[in-house]
């Protein structure tokens, strides 16, 4: 219930930055930065009468049929949670907030908005295996059929409609699209490692007992014990493998430096991590 609850949580609060920095940022600018969203911005611009809300929910239904076949049920139900949520914060929106025009005259300021909100909520999304839907399903898609991570996923799916942007809106916006689509690209790949980033330690010492000992009993972690050899001074050491988050990798190194002072610690990033007590496996 506990993980039930926070990915809940974490489904609403990525779909919402996603809607604000979408509707706020994006929409007035006529940033087309890829995207279900930025097929509608051109949409809108060409035929008034269609809001960008309505062809945003037209555009990813059907989308969402194509991630139901290949992605499986778990993905396209909380995808349709998402979109059902986005269709109607941006309907809701457009009656009681609506917006003319952008919210200040820095276009530069306004892109680091619009595409850093969405951004982030995507990446939120993405760790939770959701999505907003639209051309994010096409990037799941990829990512599982391919080698490409997420954020090259993206680019590629999105660039031709950034693109489009330079001969339909000007060269300004144009460029200013396809730059939020690069900045778009490489900020989830880097939120979705911030977010699952842990440590991985590697302690070489002569007594490992107090050392596991406090790792299981004080960090509620496990760790692997294995024999070594020095290859200089040829003495019997062993060497204690765990992964764990930031803080307590700061403990765990506190302890041995207090109870084994030329004990050898080696602390490094991983941003995944699979087994019991980690993020895909809790």
């Amino acid at each position: 219930m506990k993980g039930k609850a926070r990915d809940f949580f974490l489904l609403n609060f990525g779909t919402a930055l996603v809607v604000i920095g979408t509707y706020f940022f994006k929409f007035p600018n006529n940033f087309s930065t890829g995207g279900v969203t930025g097929i509608a911005v051109m949409v809108s611009h060409f035929v008034p009468g269609i809001s960008t809300g309505t062809f945003t929910t037209i555009g990813n239904i059907f989308l969402l049929f194509l991630g139901f076949i290949f992605l499986g049920w778990g993905f396209s139900g909380k995808t349709v949670y998402t979109t059902l949520f986005m269709s109607a914060a941006f309907a809701l929106l457009e009656v009681f907030v609506p917006l003319s025009a952008p919210l200040t005259d820095q276009p530069l300021l306004e892109l680091i908005f619009g595409v850093g909100l969405p951004a982030f909520g995507s990446a939120i999304l993405f760790d939770i295996d959701a999505s907003t839907g639209g051309t994010d399903i096409v990037a799941m898609l990829m990512k599982k059929y391919t080698s490409m991570n997420i954020g090259k996923a993206l680019l590629f799916s999105d660039f031709l409609v950034a693109a489009s942007a330079l001969f339909i809106f000007g060269p300004e916006t144009g460029l200013f699209s396809l730059l939020g689509l690069v900045i778009k690209s490489l900020m989830i790949d880097s939120v979705i490692e911030s977010i699952n980033q842990h440590k991985y330690v590697h302690v070489i010492c002569s007594n490992p007992d107090p050392i596991c000992d406090y790792i299981v009993q004080d960090l509620h972690r496990g760790a692997t014990v294995c024999e070594a050899l020095g290859a200089y001074t040829h003495q019997h050491r062993y060497i204690v493998y765990t992964a764990m988050d930031r803080p307590q990798a700061i403990r765990l190194r506190r302890l041995v430096r207090q109870l084994e002072p030329h004990a050898f610690i080696l602390i490094t990033n991983t941003s995944e991590v699979i087994g019991k007590g980690f993020h895909f496996n809790e």
